[in-house]
């Protein structure tokens, strides 16, 4: 500003004199007043930087809108029920009755509406097609008015169930509104069910349980297998997954020759309709030509069910057998 200022002093001096500029003295004038506004600019990016120390500046970029995730809707709009497994032994339902059935019901029941309970009627359906009334026993849970799911004690492991929800009037009389899908719980242990497709003959099973102990594809018949397998066993060199047991092995002297080894297995046998359909534990089993089947089970210590039921093929008749089995080995 100060040489801005002597500038102006210097040109009222020649316009007070009344003389005009020569050539030169309007060149150095020229070259006076670009110098002045260069170091005027300069200044003024200098304190623009300066400011930026203390201010941000405004960024022109535009930042996304942030998308809020919107929240599950309390209802669907559908009366429905669903059934989930947690273990063996509880399981899990979540349901939504809308407000529409509840009027509709309370139209139509008046007084009785207001008086019966909610329940949720827990059916066992094992190995059965369940067609509502052919349970093989059921039991009901209160419910309150503004419960929408409960957990259920089935009080037994491997087992199907299927619930509904509903009311229960005065008079006994249950008013179901929706069914659930049935679920199947499992069982405490390893399972004991032998599947089909290891189901193989009496010498082609003693070929591969030879073959397991090492002894090759030739025939186990004979004193000479049964030496092999009983110098195998006493010798510690293998463990037979149909022999070993689940107690600590017992050390016999090697000196001694006589041996005993016990097992067990189920063999399920029978014949209905060549063109039925016939399940044993849920599960399809194929038929011969003349209608008969044979299926062979592990058959551990305890307690087996075995449920076979035979469908015809119009599907109009049912009939289903259930053996149950006890072992107990001493």
């Amino acid at each position: 500003m100060a040489i801005i200022r002597r500038i102006k002093e210097r040109i009222g001096k020649i316009i007070k004199n009344k003389k005009k500029p020569t050539v030169a003295q309007k060149r150095i004038l020229r070259k006076t007043r670009e110098k002045a506004a260069k170091k005027e600019v300069l200044g003024t990016q200098e304190l623009a930087i300066e400011k930026t120390k203390f201010y941000a500046l405004q960024s022109t970029q535009v930042m996304p809108r942030k998308i809020l995730i919107e929240e599950l809707p309390p209802g669907y709009g559908e009366d429905k029920i669903t059934l989930q497994v947690r273990d063996p032994w509880w399981i899990h339902a979540y349901w939504e009755i809308t407000s529409q059935t509840w009027n509709t019901l309370s139209e139509k029941l008046k007084e009785d509406f207001f008086t019966a309970k909610r329940v949720l009627r827990v059916y066992d359906v094992s190995h059965i097609i369940f067609d509502g009334t052919n349970a093989h026993r059921f039991f009901d849970i209160e419910i309150t008015v503004d419960s929408n799911n409960w957990y259920i004690d089935v009080g037994g492991p491997g087992r199907f169930w299927c619930v509904d929800i509903g009311l229960k009037l005065n008079n006994g009389k249950f008013i179901m509104i929706a069914r659930s899908n049935t679920v199947h719980t499992p069982i405490e242990g390893p399972s004991w069910i032998t599947d089909e497709e290891w189901m193989v003959p009496e010498d082609v099973f003693a070929r591969l349980y030879g073959m397991g102990f090492g002894l090759g594809k030739s025939s186990p018949v004979g004193k000479a297998w049964q030496e092999r397998i009983r110098k195998a066993l006493f010798s510690g060199a293998l463990a037979s997954p149909g022999i070993a047991s689940m107690a600590s092995p017992v050390k016999i002297p090697k000196e001694r020759k006589f041996w005993l080894v016990v097992n067990t297995e189920l063999i399920v046998y029978g014949a209905t309709e060549p063109d039925a359909q016939v399940y044993v534990q849920d599960r399809n089993v194929k038929l011969r030509p003349d209608g008969t089947f044979t299926l062979r089970f592990a058959l551990p210590d305890g307690k087996q069910v075995i449920p076979v039921k035979a469908i015809s093929a119009d599907r109009l008749e049912e009939r289903t057998i259930t053996p149950i089995v006890t072992k107990e080995t001493r």
